[in-house]
């Protein structure tokens, strides 16, 4: 017989991609809500802790012989080596997870590598604290699947970082569309509220 999940796990803080190509000003990629996201996301993860904490990043290996060669020949900017440093953590993320990067070719990072670092399906009471760049993108393509899957997500609102300031209501809505599997909350009620 197998042990029954724990009841109530403490939640697991999800930083997705907080990587250089979406920080430095002088990307294409750039979100100017970058700096003020980080500042919550590192304050999410001192009350987490690093054990507790994973970080994704997008790489550009997607197969270019589907629609993904169309995206980066819109975008040849990014067509580079994974290895390139525009795809590096920005400093402020480096260390924040004792994991390792969770490295994905596409924008959702719900996946089997999330799912097995997060015990997923066995503890079918995981939880999520949903972070990063860029809420109309990376960020609601992983929420919304995970959400799908069953798991319980809670998106950060001021730890998100949106590509634009017309992009970011429009998306926090659409997820908000979901409950009971997410909801939404700034990092003052997740800190007030432990989780």
């Amino acid at each position: 017989m197998l042990p029954a999940p724990e009841a109530n796990p403490a939640p697991w803080l999800l930083i997705v991609d907080p990587q250089w190509i979406f920080a430095d000003p002088s990307s294409q990629w750039c979100s100017p809500f970058f700096p003020a996201a980080m500042e919550n996301i590192a304050r999410l993860a001192e009350a987490v802790g690093p054990e507790r904490t994973l970080v994704t990043r997008w790489l550009p290996t997607a197969d270019r012989a589907t629609a993904w060669g169309d995206y980066f020949r819109a975008w040849p900017f990014a067509d580079v080596p994974a290895e390139d440093a525009r795809y590096d953590l920005v400093d402020a993320a480096r260390g924040l997870s004792a994991h390792p990067t969770i490295d994905e070719p596409t924008f959702g990072k719900w996946g089997a590598q999330l799912a097995e670092r997060v015990d997923w399906p066995a503890n079918p009471r995981t939880h999520l604290l949903v972070t990063g760049v860029t809420t109309d993108c990376c960020v609601i393509s992983t929420v919304l699947p995970a959400a799908d899957a069953g798991v319980r997500l809670t998106v950060v609102t001021d730890a998100v970082a949106h590509s634009a300031a017309e992009n970011g209501p429009p998306a926090l809505h659409t997820m908000s569309l979901f409950p009971p599997q997410v909801d939404l909350r700034s990092t003052e009620q997740v800190l007030t509220s432990g989780g």
